[in-house]
């Protein structure tokens, strides 16, 4: 059998540790570079089931190896965490007009033929049944890659995580990370100024009830609790205001290429398109090495629109989540009034 990714599942995990522990040697990063490319494999595989599988559909489908800046924090955030074990260091993610179409879909995929298992209960991850304290509402799948080839051997084992989110909740995820990037704040994680991580789960209870018959982080509230108490804390922290004021990188990313986004402190957002996928990630790479204090992140998706569309975040684009939630907040008014 093909040597492991990395060496070993041990060597990855001590690579992990030593990360934590701020130790980590040259060959340790060079040990976790190896791992993490080896995902491109089982990225190609699902992304490829997927957009099979999302044909003349209205689905958007994107992939995204996970940024190493992320992995790492993640590491120093979960001090029991194994690196081999980390399942989101590659990911799909698919967006859906609706929840029914996207429970619909889940369970057609769930049916598919071949011999990837998935590792998690039906319910262990599904954030729209349960949704987190934080807002976050979506499912999350995490597959198990199985392949039956000489090549393909060192592959098997390795994990890939699916994401299904509709595009409200999408929009609400992507406003979340925007914050991240132009505060000090991290409400995605629980860090910073509680207030921010407080507003946007009101913010999301708003969403769901309005456009998805649903209910967030707060079901127990009334209408006029959840606006009161959202709008007590925008005005403090002129959240939907800075928002709005924000200006959209119009960058446009090429079709069909690998595009790799580099965002700067300034705001800037600069872009780099590639037709291979291993020049691609040997760029990304290089560029994480000289530039570790910048968020970068390698994407794909079929055309400049999707590939917008899914990582909207990226580019500064919280449009979608004002537009929505100005007029979720002014339909509550009018029940309220009624």
């Amino acid at each position: 059998m093909s040597e492991f990714p990395g060496g070993s599942k041990s060597r990855v995990n001590r690579a992990g540790a030593n990360v934590r522990a701020n130790t980590a040697s040259i060959d340790d990063l060079r040990s976790i570079e190896e791992w993490r490319a080896a995902h491109r494999a089982v990225l190609n595989t699902f992304q490829a089931s997927l957009r099979t599988r999302t044909r003349n559909q209205s689905i958007v489908v994107a992939q995204r190896h996970k940024r190493r800046n992320t992995i790492f924090n993640k590491l120093r955030r979960l001090p029991k965490m194994e690196l081999s074990r980390m399942d989101d260091i590659a990911g799909c993610r698919l967006i859906f007009e609706s929840i029914e179409d996207l429970y619909r879909f889940r369970k057609q995929f769930h049916k598919a033929r071949f011999k990837h298992k998935r590792k998690n209960e039906i319910d262990k991850y599904d954030y729209i049944k349960s949704p987190k304290n934080t807002g976050y509402r979506g499912i999350h799948d995490v597959y198990s890659y199985d392949v039956n080839s000489k090549n393909g051997d060192k592959y098997k084992g390795l994990l890939i995580e699916i994401q299904y989110r509709t595009l409200v909740q999408h929009a609400w995820a992507t406003a979340v990370e925007v914050i991240g990037f132009i505060t000090e704040n991290q409400p995605k994680f629980q860090q910073g100024d509680r207030r921010y991580l407080k507003c946007m789960s009101l913010a999301s209870e708003i969403l769901a009830r309005v456009y998805e018959d649903n209910t967030g982080p707060h079901p127990d509230l009334s209408n006029d609790d959840l606006i009161n108490k959202f709008d007590n804390l925008d005005n403090e922290l002129n959240l939907i205001r800075t928002l709005t004021g924000l200006n959209t990188a119009e960058t446009e990313a090429s079709r069909n290429r690998n595009t790799i986004l580099v965002f700067k402190p300034n705001g800037d957002l600069e872009v780099f398109s590639y037709r291979d996928s291993t020049e691609a990630l040997d760029d990304l790479f290089r560029l994480e090495n000289e530039n570790p204090e910048l968020d970068i992140v390698l994407v794909k998706a079929d055309t400049s629109e999707e590939i917008r569309m899914a990582f909207k975040n990226y580019f500064s684009d919280a449009k979608d989540f004002v537009r929505l939630l100005t007029q979720a907040k002014r339909e509550i008014h009018k029940s309220i009034n009624q």
